[in-house]
């Protein structure tokens, strides 16, 4: 699509990364709060109660403003990663901590950006790939945060799969669908399975949703790879932080994260990877 000199095209996907980072934590904080607004006003609906009047709420109204003491963001302190360092890390009215969580999702998008374009280009092909790796990293924070996996964010992933196969792929869409029903009914089978051995659910539907959306980007082939990776990733970390914090035992962990991390393997590194799988499989 485009042929930048390296001198140009580095910076640029660097920068474009860590504004997109920027982008996905306006959403990664408002999304959630934006269906908790919808599903109350429909509860509201139901009950046939009056509407809430409440001020306009979405991912650019009102302006971003300190969680604390409320004062407005000004745009030099907007910045991505600069100005988090800049104020070490604290809001400048309040000295209020300023959650790390800003600059990582930040340099990931950088780090993505400049991985997705080492690998395809600017092309668009590789425009695709970046936008699922960056839902994917929308999805992992916000089910870290509240262990919600937006419908708005995985059915679209879903779909946005299904289209890059039929465009860049078409012989791999048939794949890619049994890939998206596969990937919901894995998962699926084991939540009832579960729940009927122990009377506890032990995930979400966002995840059988999140792992349908991962088969449609990459076919059926490589779900086995990406649940191996996901539950073994998630038992290795609920061991350590078990371990670490002994008051979070029996603490519910969201598995989405795992897959999200997976999905970026597999999408990024995922012929090499299958390659080393098969072979240890036959």
């Amino acid at each position: 699509m485009l042929d930048l000199p390296p001198a140009l095209l580095w910076p640029l996907a660097a920068l474009l990364g860590l504004c997109l980072g920027s982008f996905l934590n306006v959403v990664i904080v408002r999304l959630p709060v934006m269906l908790m607004l919808g599903w109350r006003a429909e509860a509201r609906e139901a009950l046939e109660l009056p509407e809430e009047e409440s001020p306009r709420f979405n991912l650019l109204v009102p302006r971003s403003i300190c969680p604390r003491c409320e004062a407005p963001i000004a745009w030099h302190d907007n910045l991505p990663v600069i100005s988090w360092f800049k104020r070490r890390g604290r809001c400048a009215a309040c000295a209020t901590r300023i959650s790390l969580q800003h600059p990582l999702v930040e340099l990931a998008g950088a780090g993505l950006t400049l991985a997705v374009v080492a690998l395809y280009g600017v092309t668009w092909q590789g425009l695709f790939i970046l936008a699922a790796c960056l839902a994917l990293l929308a999805l992992a924070v916000i089910d870290l945060r509240t262990q919600l996996l937006p419908d708005v964010v995985t059915l679209p992933l879903l779909w946005a799969g299904l289209l890059y196969q039929l465009l860049f792929q078409p012989l791999m869409l048939p794949s890619a669908v049994i890939g998206a029903m596969a990937g919901y009914l894995a998962l699926w089978s084991v939540y009832w399975l579960f729940k009927l051995v122990t009377g506890k659910e032990g995930m979400g539907y966002g995840d059988f949703k999140l792992l349908a959306a991962l088969g449609a980007w990459l076919g059926w082939q490589y779900l086995p790879l990406v649940l191996i990776l996901s539950a073994g990733a998630g038992a290795l970390v609920g061991i350590l932080v078990q371990l670490a914090l002994p008051r979070l035992r029996g603490a519910p962990m969201p598995f989405g994260p795992f897959l999200a991390i997976s999905g970026w393997i597999a999408l990024l590194v995922g012929e090499p990877l299958m390659a080393i799988y098969v072979g240890m499989t036959l």
